[in-house]
């Protein structure tokens, strides 16, 4: 893929995709509503900015042209497999609630799901209508909500992120919308793995735990390049065995 414009990325606040876009020469800034990491460049509330450009209003996406990349790491927190356990009335989280509490909580749950579920495929929307480049990444665990009630299969699924360098073995999936993948081999030894389980929650709805969202700067650079830019890193070579 070529990029002649800027690269975009949105719900990243830590930095670590825009400076290796940064690192291999492509202008880049981050876009969240946080900034926790100091690195946020645009502390913007982007779900605002999907309706506003879904319903036709003025928004960010006025400045995007076909010539920008947009990677999307959209909020999992509805999505993933901790989330659909939380739709049981045995899940851990109620052993102290009554049967009505439980039911109201996951009642509520469905509605907030339900509410960054079409977030999501309006993002997608305006984009292909807009002709948009974008990459939208989500988990893709084995319970995902996004794997049987979504609006197209993913493009991409990269099953063990510890293979190019993560922190995670933690199955990901993206979402190629306008441009297509490149396939790369940047395998290299993986990191200490940490334990996701433990992390704590966000702050509020809609917002994953930083520790849970973390991508190591190894991963972001050999998924660039494997992926996006379709570039040979010198120090791998085409024929690689993983380790």
């Amino acid at each position: 893929m070529e990029i002649k414009g800027h690269v975009y990325c949105f719900f990243e606040q830590s930095g670590v995709f825009k400076n290796e876009f940064k690192k291999l020469g492509y202008d880049a800034s981050d876009w969240d509503i946080q900034n926790n990491f100091g690195q946020t460049d645009h502390v913007i509330d982007l779900f605002a900015e999907i309706e506003k450009a879904y319903g036709g209003g003025i928004s960010v996406f006025d400045n995007i042209t076909k010539d920008d990349l947009i990677m999307a790491f959209f909020p999992c927190i509805y999505f993933c497999a901790t989330s659909q356990m939380a739709f049981f009335w045995t899940c851990v989280n109620y052993r102290t609630k009554s049967m009505k509490e439980k039911t109201d909580l996951i009642l509520q749950r469905s509605k907030d799901r339900e509410y960054f579920f079409s977030l999501a495929v309006k993002m997608l929307a305006v984009a292909q209508m807009r002709g948009l480049r974008l990459v939208m990444e989500n988990p893709w665990s084995e319970q995902t909500f996004l794997k049987a009630n979504f609006v197209a299969p993913p493009t991409v699924v990269d099953m063990d992120r510890t293979k190019r360098g993560d922190y995670y073995t933690k199955p990901t999936a993206y979402w190629f919308i306008n441009c297509k993948p490149t396939h790369g081999r940047s395998f290299q030894r993986p990191k200490e793995h940490k334990t996701i389980m433990t992390s704590k929650g966000a702050s509020r709805a809609g917002l994953c735990s930083e520790e849970r969202s973390m991508i190591s700067p190894d991963y972001a650079r050999n998924f660039i390049c494997d992926f996006i830019l379709g570039k040979e890193q010198e120090q791998f070579g085409k024929q690689l065995t993983l380790f």
